[in-house]
């Protein structure tokens, strides 16, 4: 009689190690070629391990629960004949530790320990090796995972088995592949019309502007606890009111777009809230209240994301700060903008325009303490108590520092621009 030892495979993507889930079979046990004998569970998926021959199994390496290194001896089945042998690996974490040691307590009482020495090397075919030519054993690192049954039929057919792609768990070739191999020929199975494997991989140096985003967004995201405020604003009258501007505008004046109307509400409400507009310094642990609304906007440009700046929005008309908008980005889009045009905001706005979706979580521009979020304007059936009629909605997705900001002022900020952009006649009516 001989000895087989099935050790733990290797299931790929880097993953050294995999945990015991279950166990099919027990010491004494008979099992037949293809019989699944356990599954293991990596981070990535379950893998159920088969047995490569018929016997009886002696040995369990593991108990549910183990932590199992690759190529860690797994389980001994004893086999008639002379039988093949599988040498295991230099153990591996907890599994293969209790391998080593005879592991199991379940099978302690039933098997035989490892032998002291261990057996000698298999080579590819699995024939046994002298001592001496143990190196030679490396070759089982890259043998494909078959049963001795396949591995025999593969080399009466002439077949190389690393030509044949396996179906079974962790690639093992089984005999249905082997078929398959040899139907087509001895050609590999050929990819579907226009897919191919993609293997190329790219490293890019991140620098420049992409670098300092970076690190801006790492010194936000790291430093502020975000607080993030979503609400639903009816812009339905607002849209409306913007068509009539837009169809009698000067050919001097910009085509108005939503954000300068945000701009217009979002002066009218810091008013009344200067705790929104802010810095904080948390450092120093001091927060500078602005008089001054110095308007970021967020800008995406070819280089990266920027954030000019519209200063003194509270002394602009809606017509103005439609123009310094359309201004602004130009110069950023184009890399003409100013130092002085790319910092000091006070608060910031951020908008994805018809790419804005339904909820965001804006990152708050260090030092500032607010953002204001733009998400797409939808169309929408509203209940009007007697029936549903179409209105036009745009959600608000708004994000406070919340060591500065508590969320009931977050609320309270966030309603205030809700009741000016759903009713856009206050945006203009001063007191």
């Amino acid at each position: 009689m001989g000895e087989f030892v099935i050790k733990m495979p290797d299931v790929g993507e880097g993953v050294a190690e995999a945990e015991l889930v279950e166990w099919h079979v027990k010491p004494g046990d008979p099992v037949r070629e293809d019989m699944v004998l356990a599954a293991v569970m990596t981070d990535k998926a379950t893998v159920e391990i088969p047995s490569p021959v018929d016997g009886t199994v002696l040995w369990l390496g593991a108990e549910i629960g183990d932590i199992v290194a690759v190529k860690a001896p797994l389980l001994r089945i004893e086999v008639a004949g002379e039988g093949e042998a599988e040498t295991p690996s230099p153990p591996r974490g907890e599994g293969a530790r209790r391998a080593d040691e005879g592991a199991s307590p379940q099978a302690s009482k039933e098997s035989s320990p490892p032998p002291s020495e261990p057996p000698p090397s298999s080579g590819p075919a699995g024939h046994l090796l002298p001592a001496g030519e143990k190196g030679k054993a490396a070759t089982l690192e890259t043998k494909p995972l078959a049963s001795p049954a396949v591995r025999l039929r593969a080399q009466e057919a002439g077949v190389d088995l690393r030509q044949v792609s396996g179906s079974g768990p962790a690639g093992r070739i089984t005999h249905d592949d082997l078929d398959r191999f040899i139907a087509r020929g001895g050609q590999p199975a050929a990819a579907p019309a226009g897919l191919a494997r993609r293997t190329a991989t790219e490293e890019i140096k991140v620098t420049g502007l992409r670098r300092r985003i970076a690190e801006k967004m790492r010194l936000a995201s790291s430093r502020i606890p975000h607080i993030t405020y979503v609400e639903e604003v009816d812009v339905t009258d607002l849209e409306d009111l913007r068509a009539t501007m837009n169809a009698g505008r000067k050919p001097d004046q910009q085509k108005l777009t939503i954000l300068p109307f945000l701009m217009r509400a979002l002066v009218r409400t810091l008013a009344e809230q200067p705790g929104v507009n802010a810095t904080f310094d948390d450092d120093a642990g001091i927060v500078t209240r602005y008089g001054a609304v110095h308007i970021g906007i967020a800008t995406q440009t070819p280089a990266g994301l920027t954030v000019p700046v519209v200063r003194h929005a509270e002394a602009r008309s809606i017509w103005d700060s439609a123009a310094e908008l359309v201004r602004l980005a130009d110069a950023a889009r184009n890399g003409t903008a100013a130092r002085e045009e790319l910092s000091g905001s006070t608060i910031t706005i951020t908008s994805l325009g018809a790419l804005g979706g339904i909820v965001t979580t804006p990152i708050i521009n260090h030092p500032e303490v607010a953002i204001v979020g733009v998400n797409k304007i939808m169309m929408r059936p509203v209940w009007d108590g007697g029936q549903f009629i179409p209105r036009k909605i745009m959600n608000l997705s708004s994000s406070f520092d919340h060591r500065i900001v508590d969320g009931w002022d977050a609320a309270v900020f966030v309603q205030r621009l809700k009741a000016l952009l759903e009713t856009p006649a206050l945006i203009f009516i001063e007191g």
